[in-house]
């Protein structure tokens, strides 16, 4: 991947999050998780290598257990975890246009 295909990916799934935020879908919530867990992956490598706080992105403060989400319930968790994902993935589109710092595989930024 070069340097313009993951600044590029990661604009439109940062577009995407905001999207999500306006209009809540759990099913598309996962869907962008994978592909974003997915580029951050392939950009930095192995979730070891990931800064703690972006760990924890998807552990939403208000869970709920046992039982199935009422629909504000779950479009508020879809927004929050949005809203957090995308936060990982500005700074990871800033590290790599403002900083230049190289990704996996990158030798020459």
């Amino acid at each position: 991947m070069t340097r313009d295909e993951l600044i590029l990916r990661t604009r439109q799934l940062v577009a995407e999050g905001d999207r999500l935020q306006q209009n809540p879908s759990l099913g598309a919530l996962q869907v962008w998780l994978q592909l974003s867990d997915e580029l951050l992956s392939a950009a930095w490598g192995t979730m070891d290598r990931y800064h703690l706080s972006w760990l924890m992105v998807g552990k939403s403060r208000s869970i709920v257990r046992g039982r199935a989400m009422e629909p504000a319930e779950e479009a508020e968790y879809v927004r929050e975890v949005a809203d957090q994902k995308t936060a990982a993935l500005r700074m990871s589109l800033a590290a790599v246009e403002r900083n230049r710092m190289p990704f996996v595989g990158e030798t020459d930024p």
